[in-house]
């Protein structure tokens, strides 16, 4: 099988401040092929070479819920998913937000939200420049961050959370998500849930979008224990329209109803997935 690598997709805010303007009022640049612009090999070349400026130009933020099993005879729980946001903060606007929502944890209080569907452990880097985010961007399938990889390798499933543009995802409702990753089971019970909540999507198999399907066996959401996983392409009309103040600041406490249909869409599918046979650990 042939897999096409992910495009590097630069959101509208790709390098907006962390009081800057309103998605929607900015043109987005067009895409570019998946490292050409990348200015780190991989996340590891970014540590290296941004030494001592961790909490200032970049952050890492992860959750790794603890399970404890010291019985004989029972059977207890264990984490099957991970969420992801690679390019979060100022890189790709708010995927950090998402995260949060979509791994169970309101994004402002960072407090367990109470829809019975339990947690998620989170992995996420983020741009914290004024500007010039988009320089601090590590295509996917180069991401080497030790944490972020020994957390897809153990889970079972990966959903990672992207930005793009309404033209790079070639669809005529500026509003839209592009489904993608090799696990089809998982794309599939995404699409059905984004049904149920009117969003608008677009399947990564798509020719259209082909560069935006996340099926680079490489891509850390691929990298599972099942080796599928799932990834979403989410536009920045779709995005803006999550936040009421859309800057870095404002964006954790001032989620919309759309933010949260999405949420539910998402927090739903894994919980179908949770229950098919191959998500049964012996």
């Amino acid at each position: 099988m042939t897999h096409a690598s992910r495009r590097t997709v630069l959101t509208a805010l790709a390098t907006a401040a962390v009081t800057g303007p309103l998605l929607g009022t900015v043109a987005a640049p067009r895409a570019h092929a998946t490292d050409e612009l990348d200015l780190y090999t991989s996340n590891t070349d970014l540590y290296k070479q941004l030494a001592g400026q961790e909490g200032t130009e970049f952050a890492r933020r992860y959750k790794r819920h603890e399970f404890l099993d010291h019985s004989y005879t029972e059977r207890h729980p264990y984490n099957r998913t991970t969420v992801l946001a690679m390019h979060g903060g100022g890189i790709e606007v708010g995927t950090s937000e998402l995260c949060f929502g979509i791994a169970g944890y309101h994004p402002a209080t960072l407090q367990p939200v109470d829809d019975g569907l339990g947690v998620h452990d989170y992995w996420m880097f983020e741009g914290l420049r004024s500007s010039n985010n988009r320089e601090l961007h590590v295509t996917a399938k180069n991401n080497d961050d030790h944490v972020c990889l020994s957390m897809v390798r153990s889970s079972l499933n990966v959903l990672s959370l992207h930005g793009c543009t309404a033209a790079q995802a070639h669809t005529a409702n500026p509003q839209a998500v592009v489904v993608g990753g090799l696990n089809e089971r998982f794309k599939t019970l995404l699409k059905a849930e984004f049904d149920r909540a009117g969003i608008a999507w677009k399947d990564g198999n798509d020719p259209e979008v082909r560069d935006l399907a996340g099926v680079n066996p490489d891509n850390p959401c691929n990298r599972t224990m099942l080796d599928k996983g799932g990834q979403l392409e989410l536009t920045t009309e779709l995005r803006a329209a999550m936040f009421s103040v859309n800057t870095r600041a404002g964006r954790a406490g001032s989620t919309t109803a759309r933010y949260w249909d999405f949420v539910r869409a998402c927090r739903a599918a894994i919980a179908r997935l949770h229950q098919d046979p191959d998500q049964v650990v012996l």
